[in-house]
Order: C-alpha cells, then sequence, then structure tokens
C-alpha cells in the first residue's frame, strides 16, 4: 500500500446517488424554464456544489434562479434518496479491507453534511464514517475543480498530500484531486475513462479498488 489516506467522492463512488440527483436536478431545472436533460445535468454538474447551477444558469441566460432553489432542490434530492437510494455495489468490500489492514480512509464531497448523512443512513453506510471523517464542501471557500477540499480533508486527517490517494467519478473531482497534488483513481461507472482525464488510473468494477490499491480483500463490518 503506497497511500497513508485515501479520500472518497461520495456520490456516485459510496453511494449510487448520482443517477437520482442528476434526474431531479434536470427536472427541476426544466420546471423553471431552463430546459436540462439528464444528459446534460452529468454532463455540466456532476460532482459539483450547487453554487455551479447557479453560475452556469446566469452565465447562460442572464436569469437568477429563485431565493428558494437550493432548499427546493435538496428537500426534492432526500425525498428521492430516502425512497430508492443504494450502496455503491462492492464499496463495503473496500471499506472492509481498508479497515482491517489499518489504512485510513475518509470521504469529501461537494454535497452538504445534511446530504450526506441523510445519503449514508438510508444506504446503512453510517457504521462505516467517523464524524470526523467526513468532509463537505461546505467546509471550505471553493468546491470542486478547485483543490481546496482535498486539501482541508487532508490536513484535518494529519497526512500530506503526496501521501493521500483519491476515488473519484467526476471530470471536476479529478481536477481537484491533481490539482491537490494527489493521485487519484478514475471510477468509471457513469463516465467512460476518457472524460476523466488526468486520473492515474481508472476501474468500472468498484471491486477492483482493492487491486489497484495493493490490498486484499477485507471482511464487512
Amino acid at each position: 500500500m503506497g497511500y497513508d489516506l485515501v479520500i472518497f467522492d461520495n456520490d456516485g463512488v459510496l453511494v449510487d446517488s448520482e443517477p437520482l440527483a442528476n434526474s431531479v436536478l434536470a427536472e427541476y431545472l426544466t420546471e423553471l424554464g431552463h430546459p436540462t436533460t439528464y444528459e446534460e445535468s452529468v454532463r455540466d454538474y456532476m460532482g459539483s456544489a450547487v453554487h455551479r447551477v447557479h453560475d452556469l444558469v446566469r452565465d447562460r441566460t442572464g436569469q437568477q434562479l429563485p431565493a428558494d432553489f437550493d432548499e427546493t432542490l435538496h428537500t426534492r434530492t432526500i425525498a428521492a434518496f430516502e425512497q430508492e437510494l443504494k450502496p455503491v455495489p462492492g464499496v463495503e468490500e473496500v471499506l472492509g479491507a481498508l479497515t482491517a489492514q489499518g489504512i485510513g480512509y475518509c470521504l469529501a464531497s461537494s454535497g452538504s453534511h445534511d446530504r450526506i448523512r441523510v445519503g449514508h443512513r438510508v444506504a446503512g453506510l453510517d457504521g462505516w464514517f467517523e464524524e470526523e471523517w467526513i468532509f463537505s464542501a461546505q467546509d471550505v471557500g471553493q468546491g470542486k475543480p478547485a483543490p481546496d477540499l482535498y486539501l482541508h480533508a487532508a490536513r484535518q486527517m494529519g497526512v500530506e498530500p503526496a501521501r493521500c490517494v483519491v476515488v473519484e467519478d467526476s471530470p471536476l473531482g479529478v481536477q481537484a484531486a491533481v490539482a491537490a497534488g494527489m493521485d487519484v483513481y478514475g471510477f468509471t461507472a457513469m463516465l467512460p475513462a476518457d472524460r476523466l482525464p488526468g486520473a492515474t488510473g481508472h476501474f468500472g468494477d468498484m471491486k477492483q479498488l482493492t487491486g489497484l490499491l495493493g490490498l486484499e480483500a477485507g471482511l464487512g463490518m
């Protein structure tokens, strides 16, 4: 194992939330008069904090989204999560391997703390993450693709960036990890490898990650 800390993105890496979240976002933007397909939502917003939605809509149309946009989007997204959210297949085996071998891990997500916690509760992952191992774009000045969130996570966990490896599934997240001076493995369940340029390596099945990290398969909790 060549790393002291594994930093996981959350949406699409730990919980299978990207299809749900992007469907909700595309539908809501369309409802507000900004026609957006699911594919366009994935292309433009996957892996980003909600301020990017405001920025792109304003840049493209000159219009502001409603003052209650964030709250309404959050409510609709959480409702979708409560009904359907599942863990990414194989992720508990990876977390078990890290735990069994004493390798530190945490998560760094563009989502809010509340969204992360609800998602983990529904998906059954809440037992894997201590409170102090969870980091959100809410904690820093700039979200992905800026390196701030990953650097903050490394600093709080007491590990140098060069000793960290990130697991990401979005172009913005890969950019953030590279900018932070960290290796990053691109998970291609949602997007092909050519949409994740700059990654140290790519994998399409979460169970492959143990091999990429040089871990033996671990037992679940």
